[in-house]
C-alpha cells in the first residue's frame, strides 16, 4: 500500500462484507496494524488512507526517538 507508506501492506478479508487491515511487518520487533476498517464502496476512503498514513508516520517517528534514546 504505498499510498500510505513504505512496506505497508494489505490484507483483504472477504465474509459477507469486505474488511480491510493495513499493517507494516518489516520491522524486526512484530507487527504493527495501523488501521482496519469495513469497506462500504469500491474505492477505499480518503480520510482511512490520511487516518492509515498519520499512523504510520507516527509509528516511524516513535522508532527513531526510542532508537536514538537507546544509543
Amino acid at each position: 500500500m504505498p499510498t500510505v507508506g513504505p512496506g505497508v501492506r494489505e490484507i483483504r478479508i472477504h465474509t459477507g462484507l469486505d474488511h480491510r487491515v493495513f499493517y507494516v511487518a518489516k520491522f524486526t520487533e512484530g507487527v504493527y496494524v495501523v488501521h482496519a476498517f469495513e469497506k462500504r464502496t469500491r474505492k477505499t476512503p480518503k480520510p482511512y488512507l490520511e487516518l492509515a498514513r498519520d499512523r504510520f508516520r507516527a509509528l516511524v517517528m516513535k522508532r527513531r526517538t526510542d532508537n536514538s534514546t537507546e544509543r
